[in-house]
């Protein structure tokens, strides 16, 4: 059965789009629970992904025809509310360019470290004070076509409900475990299971395609301006360099990311899964 339209809003001043951008905020998502997720296509992953929607805004004259019955269709989406919008309220709420009509309230993610299930040949990222949004949201798209069991931020500079995560994840940041906690508690967990880091650094003087990356592994990558902390880079069993030409002395973090984790993925013969 269709799902009705329960409320429609057409002027930016009502009280519930205002709501809407303090989620913006770190505090107001964190004392909320809640975070927005922008657009068709992450609203369609999340929902593949089994995250139910509090609220969907969807703007008649930006979305394309057929979308509305194709979310209609989903049982994620049956409990949602769904707020029509007019376009100058859209304009307001939306925080990316070219908006597609389609902004949500989902539910923020989170999983602690002694949730996470691992399977025997785990593979996995660790983004260390790592504090663009995009960056993160950039390496939880590779994790998630890698097979990357799960991605841990330590000490993280952003939250991974922030809304660019979402969005530059592509709404990847629903479809694998997601956790954040400080480094002595994440190295710990990791020798309690035997899985071995391998730290991504331009001081190494081994290049990542000399490393046997089949094993249990957490391929750790640090923030952009000053790369792995001293901690990471006296735990890793192996250092790892990316060779570089060129007058450019570092590679972007999720980049660096990205070419690890697929040299591990090539060894293995397939994604991690």
């Amino acid at each position: 059965m269709n799902q009705p339209i329960a409320t429609q809003i057409t002027s930016p001043a009502n009280p519930r789009i205002k709501g809407l951008a303090r989620l913006r905020r770190r505090r107001h998502r964190e004392e909320r629970g809640e975070t927005l997720v922008e657009g068709f296509e992450e609203l369609s992953l999340a929902l593949a992904a089994g995250v139910r929607p509090v609220t969907v805004y969807h703007c008649a004259e930006l979305a394309r025809a057929g979308e509305l019955d194709a979310l209609r269709a989903r049982p994620e989406f049956a409990a949602a509310e769904l707020v029509e919008v007019s376009r100058p309220v859209f304009d307001k709420i939306a925080y990316r360019e070219s908006p597609d009509g389609w902004l949500a309230v989902l539910p923020s993610v989170h999983t602690e470290l002694a949730e996470l299930r691992l399977g025997p040949n785990p593979l996995l990222l660790v983004c260390d004070g790592v504090e663009k949004p995009g960056n993160l949201g950039a390496m939880l798209r590779t994790a998630d076509a890698a097979g990357v069991a799960a991605v841990i931020a330590t000490d993280p500079g952003t939250d991974w409900a922030n809304p660019n995560v979402v969005r530059a994840s592509k709404g990847a940041v629903y479809a694998l475990p997601v956790v954040s906690a400080g480094t002595d508690e994440v190295l710990a967990w990791l020798a309690e299971r035997d899985i071995p880091v391998l730290a991504a650094t331009p001081e190494a003087s081994t290049v990542y395609t000399e490393l046997d990356l089949r094993g249990p592994l957490a391929v750790a990558v640090g923030e952009e301006k000053h790369g792995l902390s001293e901690a990471w880079l006296a735990a890793a069993r192996w250092r790892a360099l990316i060779p570089m030409g060129g007058l450019v002395d570092s590679l972007n973090v999720s980049t660096s990311a990205a070419i690890l984790l697929y040299e591990a993925v090539r060894q293995r013969g397939h994604p991690a899964g």
